[in-house]
């Protein structure tokens, strides 16, 4: 297994991430729905929108899956954080980034992922992520639907960001 790298803005990323004021708050409506259709339009049975901080990716919505949180290291969310481009892979079994993580070779038997980032803030704070327990191959039009969609969560957080307060994120820097 390979552990995802740390990347080279990662104090600002962090910065960021806790600025939006959104780590450990209760599930929010927009993005189960978000998660929800994500499962449907991709067939598959589990999405999520994972927030990557220093020691674990945390699942601010979780549709298919009962974990809350799992750690970094093995997370392949935090190797999808270090591109702006989606993470794409078609069976991990046969990835040696992933083919003996703990998340392929027991529960829940990822054999499938792809993950977009959430930018924010010229950051990647996250993703919004699909994972199966098949291989699945994907098309160009799914990875753009997937990166609509992952627009769509950055607007929510950042709607909830604001009305939690996060008088930083009121600066016009957007991206």
């Amino acid at each position: 297994m390979q552990a995802p790298l740390i990347p080279d803005d990662e104090a600002s990323r962090l910065a960021v991430l806790r600025d939006l004021l959104i780590l450990d708050t209760p599930a929010e409506d927009r993005l189960d729905i978000i998660t929800q259709y994500a499962t449907s339009v991709f067939e598959v049975p589990i999405a999520l929108v994972s927030l990557v901080d220093e020691n674990r990716q945390w699942f601010k919505s979780a549709c298919g899956l009962d974990a809350t949180q799992t750690s970094r290291e093995i997370s392949f969310c935090g190797h999808a954080i270090l591109s702006d481009h989606p993470l794409i892979v078609p069976d991990a079994s046969q990835d040696f980034r992933f083919a003996d993580n703990p998340l392929v070779t027991g529960p829940p038997h990822i054999r499938f992922y792809m993950g977009a980032p959430i930018k924010i803030h010229h950051k990647n704070i996250g993703t919004l992520c699909l994972i199966d327990s098949i291989p699945h191959m994907v098309e160009e039009h799914h990875i753009q639907a997937l990166q609509d969609l992952t627009k769509l969560v950055k607007e929510v957080i950042l709607d909830k960001a604001l009305d939690a307060g996060a008088v930083a994120l009121r600066l016009p820097k957007q991206s």
